[in-house]
């Protein structure tokens, strides 16, 4: 169960670690079908998780203050974002690094915050895994801890991220990598499209002119000028 779980970190979270790999031909085609599928929901999952928390965590708070005490919103909302980075650092790198340092005999505080790191940046390089002792008490239980450490830390990370994203300052920062529309381009392209719907009613006018004398052909000249007349106008 323990390397199952530690089969779905690594594979559908995209995290990564590579000391628990497939040995079978058959094992390696499920794991490339399982990342193909499984990659993709995982990433569908957490950014309409992430869409949900953020309007709770970022966009309610930041308005409340805006309105109840009449802060200017950008000001607020880079406050607002130093503070959840702040905290979302302190609960899912230092805490879980003085956590980790504890719990493994071989890690130090350093070497626990690199793994922290290394795993919420979806890098995993696998030099350092928890849980990998053979002495360690509760060890399955420590191992669904661990995915859900992760799972969570995820999450944590992309509400920061979108939280930056949404600062004034930063979105005006990535309007200057947008590519210019040109005005004379579209101007052209407003005309030609006027164009082509004049002519395409111009058309369907004359279509009508020609049905109506074949649909008519015992009309008499003077009811067919004015049936073409009114056609005109």
């Amino acid at each position: 169960m323990e390397y199952s779980l530690l089969g779905y970190r690594s594979g559908a979270k995209d995290v990564g670690y590579g000391h628990t790999v497939p040995l079978s031909d058959g094992g390696k085609a499920f794991c490339i079908i399982y990342s193909v599928i499984g990659i993709p929901f995982t990433l569908l999952f957490l950014t309409a998780v992430v869409q949900r928390i953020i309007v709770y965590v970022t966009r309610r708070p930041v308005l409340y203050f805006h309105i109840r005490w009449g802060f200017s919103k950008q000001i607020v909302a880079i406050v607002h974002a130093v503070i959840l980075g702040f905290v979302i650092v302190s609960c899912f790198f230092f805490i879980p690094a003085a956590v980790f340092s504890v719990l493994e005999d071989d890690w130090n505080f350093l070497e626990s915050f690199y793994f922290c790191f290394i795993s919420l940046s979806t890098i995993g390089l696998g030099d350092y895994v928890p849980g990998e002792g053979y002495n360690q008490k509760f060890r399955e239980l420590y191992k669904i801890g661990i995915t859900c450490y992760l799972l969570l830390g995820l999450i944590a990370m992309l509400v920061v991220l979108e939280t930056f994203c949404e600062l004034h300052e930063l979105k005006k920062f990535r309007k200057m990598f947008y590519v210019k529309k040109n005005k004379e381009e579209d101007q052209v392209r407003i005309v030609e499209h006027d164009q082509l719907s004049f002519s395409s009613i111009s058309d369907q006018a004359a279509s009508m002119k020609e049905d109506q004398k074949v649909n008519e052909p015992f009309v008499s000249p003077q009811l067919a000028l004015n049936c073409e007349g009114s056609i005109n106008n």
